[in-house]
């Protein structure tokens, strides 16, 4: 059975990762890339499925773990009975074909150790050919192949490796498993100890430039290394979460494959990338996006390969049980062919925050955001399925309205304060009519505060996110209202889950969700927007707590059980920890329109 989504830490290579368990099991990897057929996938089934375990024989759970200073080389050790052990485990930054590396050291005594390996191609569904050789093996499947190398004696039974050998005090033990497509050479050999000194200078030298100086630099510095290595370096784009189908309810059909890039993410990634000193980054991602979306405006999507491509049909591996029984296993998203009117704005936003911040950007990128925003102008009163991609009826979501205003009112702005092309006139009209509508079917009077959609009884917790757009000011009476409403409904403890399912009659899957980690920091910020400082720090620092013991975090939050849920690690909770982090200690990261909000108030519009 899989540990624990929160016994899990990252190891990456800035083109895939993998997650390892403190039980020393390697349970879930894809090569070459993150959204390639996983070859260890015990995540999502058992050891059958293919895992990698290293630990004591006999051992349980590593009896403390960390990473090593600020890099992504996971360090675990074992007492035991017979003495100490230390297990390293990175994958080091690629520069060619892709490795896991672990060493063995022996801290204290003599320690038996165990090593269990069971490669399996196409995400559990092929068993490979193995060929022994003098140091390791080649396990050969196809178009795939890795190729294990250590000095350690091993033994083949069945579609299994194993080895068992003892490690003393001061000896070290490597294992080094290399991918690489079946029809090329086997890669070149890797020394770990030089791959282990290269992969913790490369982690040092990138923290290194890191410009936050706040109250929680572990844990932000923690979040941006995880956010690096959940980057595909080839391209720039940000993957939502490496992994698929970890539920939102244990048992339940929550399950979604989060290998691949959201518009939404965009703007908050752009946002705790610039604010802490990744220009290189930041535009990396911006020339992502801009491939991304080029063309029709009208065929934009919610979400895009690694690679920008658009192709990303959903299906089921029937041979997976799920996580925990937590069935299908689904690989691919339907939500790629939804319609989210929210990510046109979130795009444009985006654009807009990186020409703001000084990133250069070119004239295709500005009439990029002409051709999205003509599209937005006609659309923008059209219903649709909301950022959290509501698999029922569309409606007239709030957020994607209030979006369509941040579209608009990026356009003007960037008319007026860097002299592009633009009907000024015209987008200011439009700006203006939004908004109007959106005060006027969007906001219960009877309740003080905004709702999910029009005529909606419920409550969401991406209208926290209205001041940071600068669709009204945090000390707007609405605003306060509705950042009270949310955390009063939606939360419990602080923690937030994105809307009420039942609120309007209906849900659209069995099931329910835990806290959206996100979200709970979207509340930390609108409390400490509408004055409630100490409340918001509290929040914030109960959303610390909830990581796991080498600092990440999960898409969300099981609050009466105490465990972490879905996709993991989650892009989205781990640039909120950022963002907040640097809102708290007083830096700007919201987007907001100060100058429209001005130009509303003097003309005495809502």
């Amino acid at each position: 059975m899989p540990a624990p989504i929160e016994d899990y830490a990252l190891l990456g290579d800035l083109h895939t990762a993998a997650l390892v368990s403190r039980s020393g099991a390697i349970d879930w990897l894809c090569l070459p890339r993150f959204d390639s057929p996983a070859c260890f996938s015990a995540l999502l089934h058992d050891e059958s499925a293919g895992t990698w375990q290293l630990a004591p024989a006999g051992a349980g759970q590593a009896t403390r773990r960390a990473y090593r200073g600020h890099s992504l080389v996971l360090a675990q050790e074992w007492d035991t009975g017979q003495g100490a052990v230390r297990v390293l485990d990175f994958m080091p930054p690629r520069t060619g074909s892709a490795a896991v590396v672990r060493i063995v050291e022996g801290i204290d005594g003599r320690v038996p150790m165990r090593m269990s390996l069971r490669p399996r191609f196409g995400y559990g569904s092929i068993r490979p050919w193995i060929r022994p050789e003098e140091r390791g093996f080649e396990a050969v499947a196809g178009p795939d192949a890795v190729w294990l190398d250590t000095t350690v004696p091993l033994t083949h039974r069945g579609c299994a490796t194993y080895a068992e050998f003892d490690v003393r005090t001061g000896e070290r033990f490597s294992f080094v498993l290399a991918y690489r497509p079946s029809h090329l050479p086997r890669p070149e050999p890797v020394d770990a100890g030089d791959a282990l000194a290269d992969t913790e200078k490369f982690w040092a030298d990138w923290i290194g430039r890191c410009r936050y100086r706040g109250r929680w630099p572990d844990a932000v510095r923690r979040a941006l290394i995880t956010l690096k290595a959940l980057t595909y370096e080839p391209t720039g784009g940000i993957l939502a979460a490496p992994t698929t189908s970890l539920p939102e309810e244990l048992g339940g059909e929550r399950n979604w494959d989060y290998r691949y890039c959201w518009l939404r993410d965009a703007t908050f990634a752009l946002q705790a990338l610039v604010g802490t000193g990744y220009a290189d980054e930041a535009r990396a991602w911006r020339e992502w996006l801009v491939r991304a979306v080029a063309g029709d405006p009208a065929d934009l999507q919610v979400l895009y390969r690694l690679d920008g491509a658009r192709r990303v049909p959903e299906s089921t591996l029937d041979w997976l049980a799920g996580y925990r029984g937590s069935a299908p296993v689904r690989i691919g998203n339907a939500a790629a062919g939804q319609v989210q009117l929210d990510v046109w704005g979130e795009v444009l936003d985006g654009l807009h925050l990186v020409r703001e911040a000084g990133l250069s950007v070119t004239h295709p990128a500005w009439d990029l955001q002409r051709g999205l925003l003509d599209f937005l102008e006609g659309h923008w009163d059209q219903p649709d399925h909301s950022l959290w991609e509501v698999r029922g009826k569309p409606q007239h979501f709030v957020h994607s309205k209030v979006m369509a205003w941040a579209g608009a009112d990026r356009a003007v702005r960037t008319v007026e304060r860097h002299r592009l092309d633009g009907p000024v006139s015209r987008w200011r009209a439009l700006r203006d009519r939004i908004h109007a509508e959106v005060c006027q079917e969007g906001y219960d009077v009877d309740r003080g505060t905004f709702t999910q959609f029009y005529g909606s009884r419920g409550l969401d917790a991406a209208l926290l996110l209205m001041p940071r757009v600068g669709f009204l000011p945090s000390d707007d009476p609405r605003i306060r209202g509705t950042v009270l409403a949310v955390r009063d409904a939606l939360s419990e403890d602080g923690f937030v889950r994105r809307y009420g399912p039942d609120a309007d009659g209906g849900r659209e899957l069995r099931g329910s969700e835990g806290a959206f980690l996100p979200c709970s920091f979207w509340l930390a910020d609108g409390l400490h927007g509408i004055g409630r400082r100490d409340e918001a720090r509290e929040i914030f620092e109960r959303m610390l707590a909830v990581r796991n013991d080498v600092g990440l975090l999960s898409e969300e939050y099981d609050v009466a059980a105490g465990r972490q849920l879905g996709n993991m690690p989650q892009a989205f909770s781990m640039v909120g920890l950022v963002n907040t982090a640097r809102l708290l200690d007083g830096a700007e990261t919201a987007t907001h329109a100060t100058g429209a909000q001005q130009a509303l108030r003097q003309r005495g519009e809502p």
